[in-house]
């Protein structure tokens, strides 16, 4: 009998683990719904029956409770006791701690994630529902603030010659491309306002994509393995870790934006990555001088913007401090230090801005050289391949077999020899170290 009555409880006891399960999920979900609901009876109770419960499942949605609602005090006394955890009071704080201490989640936390945020603008349905296919974890999604596409890209966008841009200043930034000869400049205080331009350069289809809470902006080519046409990307208005999740026009899945990566939707889980090309900021005076033949972003864009320098994310620049949560483990620099970082085969690795005027070193398989201009946000890296180069000029370096030009495509030496340039770009050291890290 003894037997028989192990044996029912060895079979019986997933299924009473399950049905555990489901009953906490309903109840933490009926309490979050109250808590919703904004009335201070209701709330009071709803958390105090979470506290009885103890089930942390209720952890990453009262930390969603923490944005959405003002009810603030109690939901952070109930995460402490939930928890043993105080990182803080804030929304901000709690997403951090989340980040370093994963906890598990309710089963219905990705359907209440879609609800609040189908509440602000329909078309989140488009990228989250429950069952949806992800790498990262959906609990430390973040709204950024914006509706889809409420920052719009800029689309085959209007170029005019160097001559015609009077509305730009000579120290004003800019995104510098030339691929194939074809030579273009997209202002910073353009780009700032729309943080995505898909673009045909040279013929290669391209997404500039930036997000400013990062710091970085970085060319991608659209020509991706597998797609029907040439990707091209717009923004979510959802953050990952404070990165902008941008999404592309065919699947419409969420790509990380640093480290192009698919991790939301039907490419998530793939063994996709853009391809990276390269770009250089530059001051509008020097980028001109040196391409001569450049032509750059009309002001006219077809969206009512003021385009001023400085108009747009002024405060945050400014600021030493995250807009939104990203756990910063590396205190080497400071979060918002700017470095310039490359990727190439067998290794990765980022410089502080201030520190680069010409380096070498040995990176992964290659012997690279960054050559950049002290003061400035402007570097470009190359493939040195055994070469030891000094700086003899701006755009020149002296090297034991003679003199080479610095252009965009390579480094031009003796008999028209050249070194490959490398693709690289400058962001914020707590996003490099914290997607990529040294």
């Amino acid at each position: 009998m003894r037997l028989l009555l192990i044996a029912f409880l060895v079979l019986t006891a997933p299924a009473l683990a399950w049905g555990q399960a489901q009953s906490n999920a309903s109840v933490i979900d009926a309490a979050i719904h109250s808590i919703l609901e904004g009335e201070d009876e209701p709330t009071a109770a709803a958390l105090k029956t979470l506290r009885a419960l103890g089930d942390r499942g209720a952890v990453a949605p009262l930390i969603q409770m923490l944005f959405w609602t003002d009810t603030a005090p109690p939901i952070v006394e109930t995460l402490e006791a939930l928890t043993g955890a105080r990182p803080g009071g804030r929304f901000f704080d709690w997403m951090v701690w989340q980040e370093d201490h994963p906890q598990p989640s309710y089963e219905g936390y990705t359907a209440l994630l879609v609800e609040l945020l189908t509440g602000l603008d329909r078309n989140y349905d488009r990228f989250l529902r429950p069952g949806i296919a992800h790498t990262i974890r959906l609990e430390e999604l973040a709204w950024g603030g914006v509706k889809v596409n409420a920052i719009p890209p800029l689309d085959a966008p209007r170029m005019v010659a160097a001559a015609e841009a009077a509305y730009l200043n000579a120290d004003d930034r800019v995104f510098g491309v030339s691929l194939n000869g074809d030579s273009r400049a997209y202002p910073l205080r353009i780009m700032n306002w729309h943080e995505m331009a898909n673009d045909v350069v040279g013929g290669i289809p391209v997404s500039l994509a930036y997000c400013t809470l990062c710091g970085a902006g970085i060319l991608y080519d659209g020509r991706v393995e597998g797609a029907p046409a040439a990707v091209t990307f717009a923004t979510s208005g959802l953050l990952y870790r404070s990165n902008k999740l941008m999404f592309d026009r065919i699947s419409e899945s969420l790509w990380n934006q640093f480290t192009g990566r698919p991790v939301i939707g039907q490419l998530a889980g793939l063994p996709l990555r853009l391809k990276q090309l390269p770009m250089v900021i530059e001051s509008w005076e020097h980028w001109r001088a040196t391409h001569p033949d450049t032509r750059v972003l009309a002001q006219e864009t077809g969206y009512s913007r003021d385009y001023a320098p400085g108009t747009a994310y002024r405060a945050y620049f400014a600021s030493p401090d995250l807009a939104f949560p990203a756990a910063v483990h590396d205190r080497s620099l400071k979060p918002k230090e700017k470095v310039f970082g490359i990727e190439v085969p067998g290794g990765r690795k980022s410089w502080p801005l201030a520190s680069i005027e010409l380096i070498q070193e040995r990176v992964g398989l290659l012997d690279v050289v960054l050559i950049g201009t002290p003061g400035t946000d402007t570097v470009r890296a190359y493939e040195a391949t055994g070469h030891r180069f000094v700086r003899t000029g701006a755009d020149r370096l002296g090297s034991e077999d003679g003199d080479w030009t610095v252009t965009e495509a390579a480094l031009v030496g003796p008999g028209g020899r050249s070194l490959p340039r490398l693709p690289g770009h400058v962001a914020y050291w707590f996003a490099w170290s914290g997607f990529l890290g040294d």
